[in-house]
């Protein structure tokens, strides 16, 4: 009885799926430019924009600004920076004063706008509330002097009544002793005069000692309103020397939530009227650039990737096919997931990233059926018959690969990070669709040039023999060891600077160096100093509301707290709630938003006891919110590795029907993941060799891209795993022993692993190059996490341990064997239905042994 396993239905299923396309090629062609075209008509309707704004819910800042919009809403709003710059160095003059206070002031009118500071106008404030402390100060110690002077004065008087008052006493208890009546008469008048004159002393005593307390306690207020305005010294918004002023724009919705439009129309209202001699730029709150999808150096990884397929097929129409076929997946992927951007915030790098695994993968599974039926057309296989069998065979080992990089992106929806969960969910849709495209479309261009994929040389040898090359000998128990351990030392070594990995967003240090977020972050920078980019909103929640006339003291003590800081250059109160019982504080700090000493400076307000009173602080702004999104995005990584690595086992343990085989294939995921971090720490973080890639800035390390690595080279790292492991299990089967079977498989699956993994290295490499620094580290990991897990993973380690292993990698407990399903990879029931598909001849011999011709594998 002939049954079917669950490998042998997909190959089946696949073998007539290709086949069917083959045969109807231009259905199939057409379908597909129709499906373009729906996704292209789709992206045109419903899309909308990208955004640049990464949001986590549930983080430290997020609930501070939640609480900012209940009782501040003013302050809970986003914000803008418009950066005014004389083109000489030299000081704004009146004119250029009035233009940019005039825009300043019709800024308000524009939607979504709430407020708008003029930088001049503050400037004035600022200086007329400093005369007015000075001059309160003088006014006091005048008083002070006045009052001490009359103070002189009464006590002197008071002095002398009570002298004479002591006098008239005496004489009139003489006069009252000696019987003079008229006497002591006359001398009660004047001593009720003197008694009146201390009680008037006594009233101008109660007027001086009611002054003085006004005055102390205007001096109270005075003396805090100076220490305020002292420790708020370093928060401006025009430049010392007069050349640069800031306009700060205040949004009515929280940053995360600012549409794109608000954000365009601000800016294209402050770029509307030119001043003469004057330079406007904009911060990257509200003019982050959108990176371009596919640019020159995407072109150019492209070509390299077309020169390996020509090497690699020896054809210009065969090297073009898997290239065609991968840009007709990345046109249906990318435009039906724009498609969604107008209902959903889609971050701008996530069609980015569809384009990259689009490209990458597209390549990659059209090449591994178009080399298949290749070597099968080579073999004399008719046409049609080779396309299916080439479907049903690579096409299977396809599925699988895609499936695996599917879910290694879709799992990426698990860490409950959303902007992560939809760049994953975009990837694997793109990856699906490449998938689709390799075994229905690549058929279907198959069908049609029929022969001409080999070239008039190759044609004239159809049906002759074709050996598949030299023997190739067994490796060295000695070598085995030699090239395991290289292997990893090599790898750890590499991967010594991810131990100092600090995560972070891209502030405006890292925008292309011609952008105008660039020139408007280093004017600030320059002129009002690194924590002017990044100032941090620092809340007060008090557990009973305090008093008016106790606020300002109650605003000194919170903002000397603050100031006692280390790394603090300045803080100032900016707003209070109705209510009194939530204070809001504008804290400079020292260095940049993506320094260590701001991320510390964070945590050390958050950490900070309840001050007296029952004063709670809390932290937002954009800098708080970038750097609570970094630290939550490491707090998922180890839950998505765990996901990823248990993942991993338990598809291989199927595959490859093995224990060790999945263990030790994971473990050098994990070391080339690691190796990858470290080479991404040394370039981005450190700067080693940074120029070579044109990056001109060097910083925190983008904080989702360690958690996007994972997920894509995962999927990419099993591609590869698979199509050397399979062949490897396969002369296994067939009866070659263990150690042998390792040399069969490598040598029939090296050259289609290496020619997919320089396509992909190429294809990523590409994106290094981009303006966009998010785009340069994602293509960066990319290339070369998949340069390091191919070469040297898969091709190194991984065949080294599998020699040492010998036999024992391929054993499995017999319950366990029992009730794994039997999945075939390699489509080895077409294989045995049509011998044709059997493409290469491997010749195995051991160290220092001649070739015998001992084993012949696929």
């Amino acid at each position: 009885m002939i049954y079917l396993s669950e490998g042998d239905v997909v190959a089946s299923l696949l073998f007539r799926l290709g086949s069917f396309a083959a045969r109807k090629a231009w259905t199939v062609i057409v379908s597909w430019v129709i499906i373009l075209g729906l996704g292209v008509g789709a992206f045109l309707t419903l899309g909308g924009t990208l955004s640049n704004s990464f949001d986590i819910p549930g983080t430290a800042s997020g609930e501070v600004t939640d609480q900012l919009a209940k009782k501040l809403p003013d302050t809970a709003g986003g914000t803008g920076t418009v950066v005014y710059r004389t083109a000489d160095g030299s000081a704004f003059t009146e004119q250029q004063k009035q233009e940019i206070a005039k825009l300043a002031a019709n800024a308000e009118d524009l939607d979504g706008v709430a407020s708008v500071i003029d930088p001049f106008d503050a400037q004035q404030q600022q200086a007329v509330q400093a005369r007015d402390l000075a001059d309160g100060k003088d006014q006091i110690e005048g008083g002070t002097a006045q009052l001490d002077a009359g103070q002189t004065q009464l006590d002197d008087g008071r002095t002398q009544l009570e002298a004479g008052l002591e006098q008239l006493t005496a004489a009139r208890s003489q006069a009252e002793t000696g019987g003079a009546s008229d006497q002591v008469a006359a001398l009660d008048a004047q001593i009720a005069a003197l008694n009146a004159q201390l009680a008037e002393l006594d009233a101008q005593q109660k007027t001086i000692d009611e002054s003085r307390a006004e005055l102390e306690a205007n001096a109270e207020k005075v003396d805090l309103g100076s220490t305020l305005l002292e420790l708020a010294d370093g928060i401006g918004v025009v430049s010392e020397d007069g050349s640069t002023a800031i306009v700060n724009v205040s949004f009515e919705d929280p940053r995360l939530e600012l549409s794109e439009e608000v954000k365009q129309g601000t800016i294209d209202h402050f770029e509307s009227s030119p001043i003469d001699g004057v330079e406007v730029d904009f911060g990257t709150d509200i003019a982050q650039g959108v990176p371009e999808i596919f640019g020159v150096g995407e072109a150019i990884g492209l070509a390299f990737a077309a020169v390996v397929l020509i090497v690699m097929l020896g054809t210009l129409i065969g090297a073009a096919l898997p290239i065609v076929t991968a840009v007709a997946g990345v046109g249906v992927g990318v435009t039906a997931s724009l498609a969604f951007s107008g209902v959903v915030d889609m971050a701008s790098v996530t069609p980015v990233l569809g384009v990259m695994l689009g490209l990458a993968v597209g390549i990659d599974y059209s090449l591994f059926i178009v080399n298949r039926h290749r070597k099968q057309l080579l073999n004399g296989v008719p046409v049609r018959e080779s396309i299916g069998l080439a479907t049903g065979t690579s096409g299977t080992a396809v599925v699988f690969a895609g499936a695996t990089v599917i879910v290694a992106l879709l799992a990426l929806n698990v860490t409950g990070v959303p902007f992560l969960g939809l760049m994953g969910t975009v990837g694997a849709v793109c990856v699906a669709v490449a998938v689709l495209v390799a075994i229905t479309l690549a058929p279907a261009i198959l069908g049609l040039i029929g022969t001409r994929l080999l070239s008039a040389k190759a044609r004239a040898t159809i049906g002759q023999p074709h050996a598949a090359g030299k023997p190739v000998t067994r490796m060295s128990t000695l070598r085995a060891i030699v090239t395991a351990l290289v292997s990893v030392i090599v790898l750890l070594v590499v991967a010594i600077p991810s131990m100092s990995m600090r995560l972070g967003l891209p502030d405006g240090a890292s925008e292309p160096s011609d952008s105008t977020s660039y020139r408007a972050f280093h004017a600030v920078d320059d002129q009002f100093g690194e924590g002017a980019n990044g100032p941090l909103l620092v809340t007060a929640t008090l557990d009973d509301a305090v008093s008016d006339d106790d606020l300002l003291a109650t605003q000194v003590e919170i903002a000397q707290t603050l100031s006692d800081q280390d790394d603090v250059d300045a803080v100032a109160p900016i707003a209070t709630s109705d209510d009194n019982t939530l204070l809001a504080f504008q804290v400079l700090p020292a260095e940049g938003p993506n320094s260590a000493s701001t991320e510390k400076l964070v945590q050390d307000i958050r950490s900070l006891p309840q001050l007296d009173g029952g004063i709670t602080l809390g932290v937002a702004g954009q800098a708080a919110t970038n750097i609570d999104i970094s630290e939550a995005l490491a707090g998922v990584l180890p839950l998505y590795l765990v996901v990823v690595v248990g993942l991993s086992l338990l598809i291989m343990i199927v595959v490859f029907r093995s224990l060790l085989v999945p263990i030790i294939a994971t473990g050098g995921f994990v070391l080339s993941l690691f190796a990858t971090y470290g080479l991404i720490v040394a370039v981005f973080q450190w700067g080693w060799g940074a120029e070579i890639i044109g990056l001109h800035s060097t910083g925190p390390i983008l904080s989702f891209l360690p958690v996007i690595l994972v997920g894509i080279l995962f999927g990419l790292a099993m591609d590869y795993q698979l199509f050397l492991a399979s062949g490897m299990r396969e002369a296994y089967v067939h009866g070659a022993s263990a150690r042998d079977a390792v040399a069969q498989g490598f040598r029939a699956g090296r050259s289609v692993v290496v020619a997919a993994a320089l396509i992909m290295v190429s294809v990523f490499g590409g994106f290094i190059f981009s303006e966009s620094t998010i785009i340069r580290s994602i293509g960066f990991g990319l290339a070369f996490g998949v340069l390091l897990d191919a070469f040297v993973v898969r091709m190194l380690l991984m065949p080294a341990l599998m020699h040492l292993l010998g036999r024992s990698a391929w054993w499995l407990p017999r319950w366990l064997d029992r009730i794994l399903p039997n999945v075939d990879m390699e489509g080895a029931a077409l294989e045995r239905d049509h011998p044709g598909v059997r493409t290469d001849t491997v010749t195995v011999v051991t160290p220092g042994e001649k070739s015998e011709g001992k084993t012949a594998v696929s």
